[in-house]
């Protein structure tokens, strides 16, 4: 050894051959290639590294499929796009395009909506926190609003008051379908606050009933849990109408619905044993075609999928930046991407690659289990843990797939700047978002002069 050669205790690393489960060999085993035709180590070395790749191909057929099966059980059937999962204005025209309407739960989304060309009357107004402005813009739209509370009916009975005509509306409502129960949104049904809620639109002058509207809640992966949901709601349906005359413009059976995606709690990959888009038409349809409804009357189906359209769509491409062993030998890799692009790691067991174009990389090499942390200086900035992958260095490239569902949307500038997003179709590669920039980061940034410290003058 040379004086100018650095001395490397040596370290003896575990490797495995295999890996197979009931299934086969495990996902993260075998390298991922490309997207769509693009080799990942051509997209990182013209857009750089992190970077968040969108399949428009992709998004199109996960419309489709989700369209195609509830739309073949039922005859009148709306996808109103969940904005708050991805609302990349790229990723919304290209639903709007297939005939997506918008499910907004602010006036940001509504904004966002309106820029886009979205008709009025084709957005659904949820969430808790609307105010009065947003509230007279979206009855002046023609949009459909769910209240969800008391204190929204109030405001829209004055709007409905000054504008001298009424506003039509929906009522949110939940329901005990599990343990624990998604009751924070919305009226509860078995209490009596769903039917008291409904009686006091019913009653007043200015507000007409039309809808109602239910989210069972989040990455629901049991389909009897939206079939006992349609059921109830098809049941508090007769009740309005053969009580109160009521008659439905739409039923608004809300998302949840689990993308191929894997949670922690599952032993098993979520592509394997999560419903298929048919399973939950199939649970949700033919209760509500047993609804108290005229064959020339009956109402509009909306649903509002999120992640089950953009999961499979999203890809986080991220690089290599050094490799480590901690005390206790755990072999550890650092990443370029962290908690800040992937904030739901607490979450989801996300299925990880290594990108191919190295002799290490290979379908049939050895595998090594890592721990994946990213470039944050935090302890919590972990991707995954103990997770088998070929042999790393330094510069690989390793695919995060399924990001699509809230990744973006809840992501952060945090010590980082978030890095681009493109879209691939076509064999053509485009800008969905341009990597941010420190300038761009502080624009909205004030310094009060009395803080300013003042630029040295260079002689």
């Amino acid at each position: 050894m040379t004086e100018n050669e650095v001395y490397d205790k040596p370290t003896i690393i575990k490797h495995s051959l295999g890996l197979v489960n009931k299934f086969g060999k495990v996902s993260s085993a075998s390298p991922h290639g490309s997207i769509d035709g693009f080799l990942l180590s051509q997209l990182i070395e013209q857009y750089g590294s992190p970077l968040w790749v969108v399949s428009e191909a992709t998004l199109h057929r996960r419309y489709l499929e989700m369209y195609r099966a509830f739309s073949l059980r039922y005859p009148k059937v709306a996808i109103a796009y969940s904005y708050k999962t991805n609302y990349l204005s790229g990723i919304c025209s290209i639903f709007h395009k297939e005939g997506a309407w918008a499910e907004v739960v602010s006036g940001f989304e509504y904004d966002i909506a309106l820029d886009l060309g979205v008709p009025g009357e084709q957005i659904v107004f949820n969430g808790p926190c609307k105010t009065r402005e947003q509230l007279e813009r979206a009855a002046e739209m023609g949009s459909m609003i769910n209240i969800d509370s008391h204190d929204e009916l109030y405001l829209l009975e004055e709007i409905a008051l000054a504008r001298g005509e009424p506003i039509e509306l929906g009522v949110r409502i939940n329901m005990e379908l599990y343990q624990p129960s998604w009751d924070r949104f919305g009226f509860n049904l078995e209490s009596g606050q769903a039917l008291d809620a409904c009686k006091r639109v019913i009653s007043s002058e200015g507000l007409r009933l039309v809808g109602l509207h239910i989210h069972v809640g989040t990455f629901i992966t049991d389909v009897n849990i939206y079939h006992q949901m349609a059921e109830k709601l098809i049941s508090f349906c007769y009740r309005l109408q053969d009580e109160h005359g009521v008659v439905f413009k739409y039923l608004d059976v809300g998302g949840g619905y689990a993308s191929n995606n894997t949670i922690h709690s599952q032993l098993v990959s979520g592509q394997y044993v999560n419903p298929t888009v048919e399973q939950f038409a199939e649970a949700i349809c033919p209760s509500i075609l047993r609804g108290p409804f005229k064959t020339h009357g009956m109402p509009r189906l909306i649903l509002e999928p999120g992640r089950i359209l953009v999961d499979d769509a999203m890809y986080l491409l991220t690089s290599v930046v050094a490799m480590k062993t901690l005390p206790y030998g755990n072999r550890t890799v650092v990443l370029d991407a962290g908690v800040n692009l992937l904030p739901l790691c607490g979450y989801f067991r996300y299925d990880i690659h290594a990108a191919k174009g190295t002799p290490e990389l290979s379908d049939d090499g050895l595998l090594e289990e890592v721990n994946l942390y990213g470039p944050l200086c935090m302890q919590a900035d972990c991707i995954r843990l103990g997770i088998a992958l070929p042999p790393l260095r330094k510069g690989d490239i390793l695919v995060v797939r399924n990001v699509g569902g809230y990744s973006f949307s809840m992501s952060m500038q945090f010590i980082q700047p978030r890095p681009a997003v493109i879209l691939v179709s076509d064999e053509q590669v485009e800008y969905l978002r341009l990597p941010e920039t420190t300038e761009y980061i502080r624009h909205l940034e004030r310094i009060p002069d009395r803080v300013a410290k003042k630029k040295s003058v260079k002689r």
